[in-house]
């Protein structure tokens, strides 16, 4: 696989289960002005699926950062953070916990189980379209991700 380069989009796994909430993202994501690959799953599940490349996600590139709903279907976006930070293969790539949830336990929870932020959505499109960008600002332009073999940047 030839290396990745500055000009090779950021690929990243959307976990959201809300159709409203997960189009809003997928929208204001797409507008970014940093060049992405938006990959959405709608339920735990299916996002380990699509680490491990099973099934339909076989030929999908690991991503290089994952936004994730904690109130998931079929497994719960606890499950899938502390499965992804157990994993060796997984576990440097950035969590973004992006929920409703604004319970503490929540927050403490996702922040033992190595999330690297906790983000919560705010009711009011124009917050939240504000948070999507701050999350776009500081994860996509700002910080450096981390490498790795097989997909991701390099």
């Amino acid at each position: 696989m030839p290396p990745k380069t500055d000009l090779t989009p950021i690929e990243i796994l959307m976990v959201e289960d809300n159709a409203g909430d997960g189009e809003l993202l997928l929208d204001f994501l797409e507008q970014s002005k940093v060049r992405n690959h938006i990959h959405w799953v709608k339920d735990g599940e299916a996002a380990m699926a699509f680490l491990h490349r099973e099934g339909g996600f076989a030929d999908k590139p690991l991503p290089d950062l994952i936004l994730l709903d904690l109130n998931l279907p079929r497994k719960d976006g606890r499950e899938v953070l502390a499965e992804v930070k157990a994993d060796p293969e997984f576990h440097n790539i950035p969590v973004v916990v992006l929920t409703s949830s604004n319970a503490e336990s929540d927050i403490a929870k996702s922040y033992s189980l190595k999330a690297n932020c906790y983000v919560i959505k705010p009711v009011d499109l124009n917050q939240f379209m504000a948070v999507v960008k701050s999350i776009e600002n500081f994860w996509l332009t700002v910080v450096r991700l981390p490498t790795h073999e097989g997909g991701g940047r390099a």
